[in-house]
């Protein structure tokens, strides 16, 4: 699904980009870290994540996905927050307050960490930790 990479720690992912990438992905790291403490930092699925939870899909399938991911893509970086409720998606929700990103479901893309509103991303990042999705 996503990039492979050698790494096996946030800190090795991080430290095989290539600027200026490096320095964005290592912001939105530490910035994670910082709204996120409670989130152990990890290498899932070729990406860093945040956190884990145990989920159950509509067709009975079951398993463990994190709840924070963060991701070097070719033309952007990806931050994926997991969380959605009966009103919808919470990345969802910040397509308007975010408008240099382009925002799916549960996925926020950007170029470059100052095409965005760092506050507002902090925001997001915090309310994507608190998610409980039991």
């Amino acid at each position: 699904m996503f990039k492979e990479t050698s790494a096996t720690t946030p800190d090795e992912y991080i430290e095989g980009l290539e600027e200026p990438r490096r320095s964005d992905v290592r912001a939105l790291h530490e910035m994670i870290r910082r709204e996120a403490p409670q989130l152990e930092p990890h290498i899932a699925s070729g990406m860093l994540a945040y956190g884990h939870y145990h989920y159950r899909g509509k067709s009975g399938r079951e398993g463990e996905w994190f709840q924070i991911g963060l991701a070097n893509q070719k033309r952007y970086i990806s931050l994926y927050v997991m969380c959605a409720d009966e009103n919808g998606y919470l990345a969802e929700s910040y397509r308007e307050k975010l408008p240099k990103a382009d925002i799916g479901r549960s996925c926020v893309r950007i170029k470059r960490v100052s095409d965005v509103d760092e506050p507002t991303l902090a925001e997001l990042i915090r309310k994507g930790a608190d998610y409980n999705p039991s």
